[in-house]
């Protein structure tokens, strides 16, 4: 299992309340809350996350307004995807 944590401390300050709020798709397999109410995305493998990368960046390039809240969650959840250390060394 992958986790992936997003931190609050993001552009978007996305945390897993304003996640739920803003009704982004979720990974397949889940997401959950640090104690801190961070946001973690939760995948089977590497491919996964990847998979979801490029679902988040279909649903940021149909948005109309780029500069909106939830916008700017997306961009966040897709940057600590692919800096997540595991799936930079399964894409190289």
């Amino acid at each position: 299992m992958l986790r992936i944590t997003i931190p609050s401390t993001g552009k978007s300050q996305l945390t897993f309340t304003t996640f739920e709020r803003y009704d982004l798709p979720a990974p397949s397999s889940g997401v959950d809350a640090e104690i801190n109410d961070d946001l973690i995305l939760q995948f089977e493998d590497e491919q996964e996350a990847v998979n979801y990368a490029e679902q988040l960046e279909n649903l940021s390039n149909s948005l109309d307004d780029k500069s909106s809240p939830q916008n700017i969650a997306v961009g966040d959840m897709i940057i600590a995807i692919w800096n997540d250390e595991f799936v930079k060394a399964y894409t190289e």
